[in-house]
């Protein structure tokens, strides 16, 4: 065994041997979380629904009150679907107003959002505003439908990362207590504890900017926009956008980089009527409200051993674009699946795959956010697709896999399309809708049936006129572009695993197994 890394926090206390506590013992958890926001729980949602034991903890008292990440945007969506969560989600938000931009005479001119009608493969296509405490709201009732909840107050204080597991110290209400867990993984934001402890570093920039960003009850404005003042000065811009399914307004602000700054309802009353000229808007009151300073910053290494980082402890940007919450919870559905099939028996190195496919992610994403940062500050911002975060793919993943003549449209790596079919009972069938759930998918093209033999945890389907699915709409032919007798296996997380012609079963059969997918002795 390689000697452990051993850390802890100042001050922190090691339980004495035989030590009594309220909190779980070894054997309770494969994985300890550490941050019930919206990565840790989306992580704790798709371990649960895999039947992966976990534990989620955070230090904080109470859940995040504030709209920080207020933007999902439609690949979020479609992984929300994915979760049970995206009614309920649709339905405590709403569409991005249209923007009223206000000129210095008190005039303005309106701009309403680029609205796309969805397509039978990208089935959303407009960001969706959701307060980010709602968000987080509604996963955490996801959650408590499958029989688990976030300990608050529950504080990750030490941590020894070793060959065969994860020590960790924890301190409750007072109390102090140790757990061991087959893997760690830190959800606990840009000042993680747990991306410090494994000495894992933080480089990037500081941005020169510093802002504020609050959630406000104010009269005087209409709820029908999303006003934006002195457009084209950065320094002197205010934004006050209603916050769909709440009373409130999103204050967004750049203020002096140094000094206190009066976050009071008195205080952003005075602040507001400086920036834009008027004195008829009245903030009533504070729900939450933080001052702080831009960063972009990308973590060296996203694994330390057993210990894992996700979200904002693995990168920071500027909150243009809306990347943030969106990039977090995608990284929690990438490791999600494969921590399950590791747990499971599959090979370790399944889990390389995981900084392989998501650190480059976050790397354009720091670059597009910094990007629009730009924008912003010359009053040019416009937001188009490359926000939407549809078209992120693992093509050079070691994943992804093909075995078939040239290639035609659709590859390995390549987010799977959603495709509008029927079934062989005559229903109509999303191909989104197929791939619902824990399971792989694979897909056949007009194939013969029964040469790919079941298993647990893969879903066959062959597509055709004699298959289950019919394509009669051209749908899936159109979005996929695969020939008859190729196969197109579908990952977990909706990409697009391998692609392989008839003639190369026996790749297929080699890539299942790698993953745990044998097939049964009889």
């Amino acid at each position: 065994m390689s000697p452990p890394t051993s850390i802890a926090s100042p001050g922190a206390r090691i339980p004495p041997q035989g030590s009594s506590s309220d909190l779980a013992r070894d054997g309770d958890a494969e994985v300890l979380i550490c941050g019930a926001g919206a990565a840790g729980l989306t992580l704790a949602i798709d371990l649960s629904r895999r039947g992966t034991p976990f534990r989620l903890i955070d230090k904080r008292d109470e859940p995040f009150a504030g709209s920080r990440g207020k933007g999902i945007q439609p690949r979020t969506q479609e992984i929300f679907e994915d979760l049970g969560v995206i009614d309920r989600i649709f339905s405590v938000g709403g569409p991005y107003p249209p923007q009223r931009l206000y000129r210095d005479d008190g005039s303005f001119e309106e701009a309403d959002p680029e609205r796309l009608e969805p397509t039978p493969a990208e089935p959303y296509q407009a960001t969706l505003m959701v307060p980010q405490f709602l968000t987080e709201r509604v996963l955490r009732e996801r959650l408590a439908e499958l029989g688990h909840a976030p300990e608050f107050g529950c504080e990750l204080t030490g941590l020894s990362v070793e060959e065969d597991g994860v020590s960790a110290r924890l301190a409750r209400r007072g109390r102090d207590d140790s757990m061991r867990v087959a893997y760690l993984v830190g959800a606990d934001g840009g000042n993680s504890f747990v991306r410090q402890a494994l000495d894992i570093e933080f480089p990037g920039k500081t941005l020169g900017v510093r802002a504020i960003v609050a959630d406000l009850v104010l009269t005087g404005l209409e709820r029908d926009a999303w006003h934006r003042f002195n457009e084209t000065s950065m320094g002197q811009q205010v934004m006050l956008c209603p916050l769909a399914g709440t009373e409130f307004f999103q204050l967004q602000a750049a203020i002096p980089p140094d000094g206190d700054f009066d976050l009071t309802a008195a205080g952003l009353t005075d602040f507001i009527a400086g920036r834009t000229g008027r004195d008829d808007i009245r903030v009533e009151s504070v729900s939450w409200a933080s001052a702080y300073r831009m960063n972009a910053r990308l973590a060296d290494r996203y694994r330390v051993g057993r210990a894992f980082l996700i979200g904002d402890a693995a990168h920071v940007h500027p909150p243009t674009g809306a990347q943030g919450l969106n990039t977090s919870v995608q990284d929690a559905y990438n490791l999600g699946w494969k921590l399950a099939a590791v747990t499971s028996g599959a090979s370790d190195t399944l889990l390389d795959s995981y900084e392989q496919e998501r650190r480059p992610v976050a790397a354009h994403m720091l670059g597009l956010s910094t990007d629009l940062l730009d924008a912003l500050k010359r009053g040019q911002l416009r937001r188009g697709r490359e926000v939407h975060q549809l078209d992120i793919g693992y093509a050079g993943s070691s994943l992804a896999f093909e075995a078939r003549g040239e290639a035609d449209g659709l590859l390995a790596g390549d987010r799977a399309p959603d495709a509008l079919l029927r079934g062989a009972g005559g229903q109509p069938r999303r191909l989104h809708e197929v791939f619902k759930g824990a399971h792989w998918t694979l897909l056949g093209c007009d194939v013969e049936r029964d040469v790919v033999p079941p298993r647990p945890g893969l879903h066959i389907h062959r597509v055709g006129r004699s298959g289950d699915l019919l394509d009669e709409g051209g749908h899936f032919s159109r979005a996929y572009g695969v020939r008859p007798g190729e196969w197109v296996l579908v990952r977990p997380d909706g990409y697009v695993g391998a692609i392989i012609a008839s003639e190369h079963l026996e790749a297929l059969e080699r890539y299942l197994r790698d993953l745990g997918l044998a097939v049964l002795p009889e």
